[in-house]
């Protein structure tokens, strides 16, 4: 086979490509920087011809314009693994609906059959001499999905770095029906500067990091605080081991603090699964042999992240109770993110030999009217979605300090927890935990 007459064979424009897509069919764009812009908006063009046609996504970048140019969903019906602040957005007017999985699982819900796929429509990196186009940014449950579809659309962006993976990392030509060629930007999403709190907390989990530890750690403010204080620390010789690569991690390699010189698996590799951040970032992972991408079965499976002994695991949360429960993805019945690997990740961290893991949060939030409300609860009762459950109720961490719960009976969480939450509703707090029977003693200062 000559794949170079085979590319242009199957070359087509996006809006021949999506004349593939029928009524009632499954689209699937993958997830985050694997979203295929142009073919999306060719297939938002057709909304006039076409009812009942299920698009699939995770942590959309851009806006999508099978949502924006559908507002009342005649055409289509939008469906996202997790949530980005665009998804956050279209949740909230009902213009998408959020499908509840683990990360570590969400290959196989394609396997199995329970998520089917017509069409399947991704960004890739350009083809190589060989015929191959390497998945780039995302290799998550690309793999799977694939396999699930009936037919294969590339689009084919420059953009998109060429990423070494440890498996299910690339495609051929022969195997796909289209190829349409794109130069967009891909979708960023650089690290928000971190604010005081952010910092606040970044300090209390610090003097819980040593030499050699191998890291996961989440997005956000207080994941880049996080990195700007080992960045400028004595640590050294860490590895990483992540499910979503962000900017912090940029900043840990361009210091020499990450080296994977001392993981005990994937020695001298740092893994993740998926990537969003910054151009820069993007820039780092092209043809980096030091990197390396993995299915988010293998990337998230407590039992990988047992072998890597020494793991620590940092992620954000949005609340959680007295009792431990922590909730990552609502508030109340409003939809925030998803449980992604947020549960993968503490029990595997707590089955390494030495591993840890933290959650960490705000001790308040203000409200659009400007009333300050705990994030620490007495307890749920507005259907916020439990991530964590108590019994897996890891070190929590506020700007007040770090509540290690393993272990604890129902009293003692509930005063080490009190122990974090804001000094303005302690004593609330206390009251509430003496009227649900799990208070011995008052630890008012």
């Amino acid at each position: 086979m000559n794949v170079y007459e085979e590319y242009k064979k199957k070359l087509v424009s996006a809006e021949e490509a999506v004349k593939i897509v029928k009524s009632g069919d499954w689209v699937d764009y993958s997830q985050t920087c694997s979203f295929p812009e142009d073919l999306d908006a060719a297939l938002a063009a057709r909304r006039d011809e076409l009812e009942d046609v299920n698009v699939r996504n995770a942590i959309s970048m851009k806006p999508v314009q099978v949502v924006e140019q559908d507002p009342d969903q005649k055409a289509f019906t939008y469906n996202l693994w997790h949530c980005s602040g665009i998804d956050r957005k279209y949740v909230d007017q009902g213009r998408a609906f959020y499908s509840p999985m683990l990360f570590r699982n969400c290959g196989s819900y394609y396997t199995r059959g329970y998520a089917p796929v017509n069409v399947a429509m991704i960004t890739v990196a350009p083809m190589d001499k060989n015929g191959y186009f390497s998945y780039g940014l995302t290799n998550c449950c690309m793999q799977e999905m694939l396999d699930a579809a009936d037919h294969i659309i590339l689009e084919v962006n420059p953009n998109m770095p060429f990423v070494f993976g440890m498996e299910c990392d690339h495609i051929h030509i022969s195997e796909v029906d289209y190829v349409v060629e794109s130069t967009k930007p891909l979708g960023i999403a650089p690290g928000g500067a971190p604010s005081e709190i952010d910092k606040k907390i970044a300090g209390n989990i610090f003097p819980y990091l040593y030499d050699g530890i191998t890291l996961q750690i989440g997005i956000g403010g207080m994941p880049n605080a996080l990195g700007g204080l080992i960045a400028d620390s004595d640590l050294k010789d860490l590895g990483m081991h992540t499910e979503l690569m962000s900017d912090g991690y940029l900043k840990l390699y361009q210091a020499g603090k990450i080296t994977n010189k001392k993981k005990l698996l994937n020695r001298g590799k740092g893994v993740f699964s998926i990537c969003n951040g910054s151009t820069d970032l993007y820039e780092f992972l092209d043809h980096n042999i030091d990197i390396m991408s993995a299915p988010m079965r293998y990337v998230n499976n407590p039992e990988t992240i047992r072998q890597l002994d020494h793991f620590v695991s940092i992620n954000g949360c949005v609340s959680m109770d007295l009792y431990g429960q922590v909730c990552s993805e609502t508030s109340g019945t409003r939809h925030i993110s998803g449980t992604g690997g947020q549960l993968d990740f503490v029990t595997g961290a707590y089955a390494a030999e030495h591993g840890q893991a933290f959650l960490a949060m705000s001790s308040t939030f203000k409200d659009k009217q400007g009333e300050v409300h705990s994030r620490i609860l007495p307890k749920f009762t507005a259907g916020d979605v439990i991530t964590t459950p108590r019994t897996q109720a890891p070190r929590m961490v506020t700007e007040y300090g770090v509540a290690q719960l393993s272990g604890l009976a129902t009293w003692q969480r509930a005063e080490a927890i009190i122990s974090i939450a804001h000094p303005d509703f302690r004593d609330e707090l206390i009251k509430a935990a003496e009227e649900q029977k799990i208070w011995r003693r008052s630890n008012k200062r």
